[in-house]
Formats: C-alpha cells, sequence, structure tokens
C-alpha cells in the first residue's frame, strides 16, 4: 500500500467518523434506557434539547419543544400499558404552547404513577410537563422557571401592565392588539396549569400557584431551584439516581472548538493526609 492509499483511507476514515461516533452514542443511550427501565420497572421517555451546530457555518442552533416532540412522546405514551410507570427524563429551554400542553395533558392522563427526572433545567415549557407529574426529581442546583407566555420577545404580562398605566389614547393600536392577545394567553396557560396541579395538591392552592407562574412576577429565565419549588409545594424530591446522570453524559454538546469546561470524568474522593 503506498502512501497515498494510506493518505486517502485515512481521509475517509475521518470523514465518517462523525457517523460512527453519532450511532456509538445510539448504542449506548439505547442500553442506558434499557438499564434503567429495568432497574425502575418503566417506560423511560428521554426529551433532551442540545444546542446544536450547523455543520456549514457554525452557527449555534438552539432546539425547543415542537410538534415533532409531542408527536414522538404521545406515540411513547400510547405503547406504554396504562399501569407501567413513566420516567421522563427533561432538559429543555421550553418551545411551543401548544407541544407542550399536549404533552404535559397526556403524562397527566397516564393512570401510572409518573417521574419527571430534571438533572440541569426544565424551563417554560419543560416545566409545564413537571407540573403534571406525580413527582419531580432534581438536582440541588437544577433549575424550573415561570410559564408566562411570551409573545415573541414580549411578555404577555409585560403587554398587560402597559395597557393598565398608561392612558388608552396614548398606546397604538398593535400595542392594544397584543395585550389583548397576551390577556388571552395568560388566562390559558392558567387555566391549563391549575388542572395540571390539581390532584398533587387542593384546587385552591393549585389556582394561587398558577397565578404565581403566569402573572409575570419574574423575568422569563427565573431559575426556581428545588427548595424553592417545593416551597411552593410542588412534590419535588433531589433523590436524582446516578444513572440519569450518567444518562446525560451521552447527550454531549456538540463543539466545534476547545471545550470551555474540563475535568477528568471519574468520582474524586478525598484522600487521607492530603488538604
Amino acid at each position: 500500500m503506498t502512501v497515498s492509499d494510506l493518505f486517502w483511507l485515512f481521509f475517509i476514515l475521518m470523514a465518517f467518523q462523525p457517523y460512527f461516533q453519532k450511532k456509538m452514542l445510539e448504542t449506548m443511550r439505547q442500553r442506558k434506557i434499557a438499564q434503567i427501565e429495568q432497574e425502575r420497572g418503566s417506560r423511560v421517555i428521554m426529551l433532551v434539547h442540545r444546542q446544536e451546530t450547523m455543520s456549514f457555518l457554525g452557527f449555534p442552533l438552539m432546539r425547543y419543544i415542537d410538534i415533532n416532540d409531542s408527536e414522538d412522546v404521545l406515540r411513547a405514551i400510547q405503547l406504554t400499558d396504562r399501569k407501567v410507570p413513566l420516567d421522563i427524563v427533561l432538559q429543555t429551554p421550553g418551545g411551543m404552547v401548544l407541544a407542550a400542553t399536549q404533552i404535559a395533558r397526556a403524562v397527566k392522563a397516564h393512570p401510572g404513577k409518573v417521574t419527571v427526572f430534571v438533572p440541569h433545567f426544565a424551563m417554560s415549557g419543560g416545566t409545564l410537563i413537571a407540573l403534571a407529574a406525580d413527582e419531580i426529581r432534581m438536582c440541588e442546583h437544577s433549575v424550573l422557571g415561570p410559564i408566562d407566555p411570551q409573545l415573541g420577545q414580549q411578555p404577555a404580562a409585560s403587554l398587560q401592565k402597559v395597557v393598565e398605566q398608561k392612558p388608552i389614547d396614548k398606546i397604538d393600536d398593535n400595542t392594544l392588539v397584543l395585550a389583548d392577545m397576551g390577556k388571552k394567553a395568560i388566562d390559558q396557560i392558567r387555566a391549563t396549569a391549575t388542572t395540571l396541579l390539581t390532584g398533587n395538591m387542593k384546587e385552591k392552592e393549585a389556582k394561587a400557584l398558577a397565578q404565581k407562574l403566569t402573572e409575570g412576577r419574574w423575568t422569563h429565565d427565573y431559575p426556581i431551584f428545588a427548595d424553592e419549588a417545593l416551597e411552593m409545594g410542588l412534590p419535588v424530591s433531589t433523590d436524582m439516581p446516578d444513572t440519569i446522570l450518567e444518562m446525560m453524559a451521552l447527550y454531549p454538546q456538540p463543539v466545534k472548538a476547545t471545550p470551555s469546561v474540563e475535568y477528568l470524568p471519574e468520582p474524586h474522593k478525598s484522600i487521607p493526609g492530603k488538604s
């Protein structure tokens, strides 16, 4: 074999390396899902969004909950016996209200126990789904978030305050229309959240929490840590299984440059006599 042949063989192998890595990760994830299902006697559904990178220009694209996600999750639930528990692992910045609502309602309707695991974050629509669960498992520094609706880049609650605090003749028609849409969106999400929470808490408490999460008292990216979520009355536990964290390690963030965080990926225990 000539040097030229070796060069082309190396080139071909390098070209197919991403494909082989992807397939290897998919196989490892399937094995880990099967392990968790066997250990817990449940159906495991992963809803994980990572920032994707375009192969041509390298622009980062954040993924969100969309209709494709809702179709896949609903299909997985439909394929699950009604008595089998659901374990849903969430990592998402949120997404389409319609898609998140469909998933949340399907989760709420499942007769078997539903546990939502939040290893890192489940914001906005992800939180809406978590509200439907019988139990929410979080790490100490995992976060949920408010579910106040957004109209594009504008918070619906903030549009409401503009109408309430400014003379009507000083507000343009477009803002009035958006404010009207915003009020309807808040009412709809609040009603949905109340329905999802009822059962885990009394109806009066469910309505109060739904209002708190939708009224715009915080910015939309406000982090609700496990301790605050527990104070709100949500069924939160910080008992996060190691297998779930191991599972998340199989969803690496695509990188095209030197990573900003590095460490040896093994547990690090203290050594006697070393400070």
